[in-house]
């Protein structure tokens, strides 16, 4: 037979209140300013690439932007979507932290930050295998490596593009928070 104190015991283990998330909830808020400045960073300094090149004549020029790439294009509007997304998922953040269960805010900001991963890794993956190119060519396809004459515009596009990949290791991070603040919940 079971004593009275062994079945308190049991049963204040099965009622006892779901952990406080707390401190995930701040370590989530600080991760979110951090990737709200990284792809802010990637996006402006992609942005402002550009380097000219004079050809025979100062008066004429070979100019490399980020614009006449479409994927670099793409890069800085992802980034700016990305910004603009951390820019107003903070006060959801938060809210988490003053809230003990917020659970239907969490789950919202798993579901957003998933889609901003998937995004922001195309886009930094789409770049990045331009700006391979870039760097080393191609001979088989007789693609020259543009980065020996457009040296400052490839290194600017080069250090966003590091920028870029930083905000997609805090998205996954940022989810794993999210489902683990979700689990001590349940």
């Amino acid at each position: 037979m079971m004593k009275a104190s062994q079945y308190e015991a049991i049963e204040s283990s099965k009622l006892s209140p779901p952990r406080s998330n707390r401190g995930l909830s701040i370590l989530d808020l600080i991760f979110r300013v951090i990737a709200l400045g990284a792809t802010l960073g990637s996006s402006v300094a992609m942005a402002t690439s550009e380097q000219q090149l004079p050809f025979f004549t100062r008066f004429l020029k070979f100019d490399a932007q980020y614009d006449d790439f479409p994927t670099f294009a793409f890069f800085v509007l992802v980034n700016a979507l990305a910004c603009g997304y951390f820019a107003f998922s903070i006060p959801l953040s938060i809210l988490n932290i003053a809230r003990k269960g917020a659970e239907r805010s969490r789950t919202i900001l798993i579901v957003l930050d998933s889609i901003m991963l998937g995004l922001l890794t195309a886009a930094a993956s789409a770049t990045a295998s331009i700006l391979y190119l870039a760097h080393s060519g191609n001979g088989s396809a007789n693609w020259l490596a543009v980065c020996q004459q457009f040296n400052d515009f490839c290194h600017q596009a080069s250090g966003s593009l590091i920028g870029s990949f930083g905000a997609v290791v805090i998205l996954m991070l940022l989810i794993i928070i999210q489902g683990t603040a979700l689990a001590r919940r349940h």
